[in-house]
């Protein structure tokens, strides 16, 4: 049974992307990650200047992870960040932004 009361947690990731992958692409890997867990993935920040690469693009997502059962623990949120830097690398070669 699924709890409408629980807060959403939202995280946000920053990755360096080649410029010819699309901002699509990464945001589909990004959901992928955890479909039951992840409800929205959205962009908000493109960025290529000072400090990025040639070639290369700042994407930055906002991911809401909706707890369906029990409010999750930062280890477990840990956890699907880890599992969405994977995703988002493997799909796309891009890297997490430190």
């Amino acid at each position: 049974l699924e709890r409408a009361d629980l807060t959403p947690v939202t995280r946000d990731f920053a990755f360096l992307a080649d410029k010819s992958v699309a901002a699509d692409t990464l945001v589909r890997a990004a959901k992928g990650a955890d479909k039951q867990m992840i409800t929205n993935v959205s962009v908000f920040d493109v960025y290529d200047g000072k400090g990025v690469p040639d070639g290369q693009v700042s994407l930055a997502i906002e991911v809401t992870l909706q707890p369906r059962d029990k409010t999750l623990t930062e280890k477990e949120i840990e956890a699907i960040g880890q599992s969405i830097i994977a995703k988002v690398e493997k799909a796309t070669g891009a890297s997490l932004r430190s």
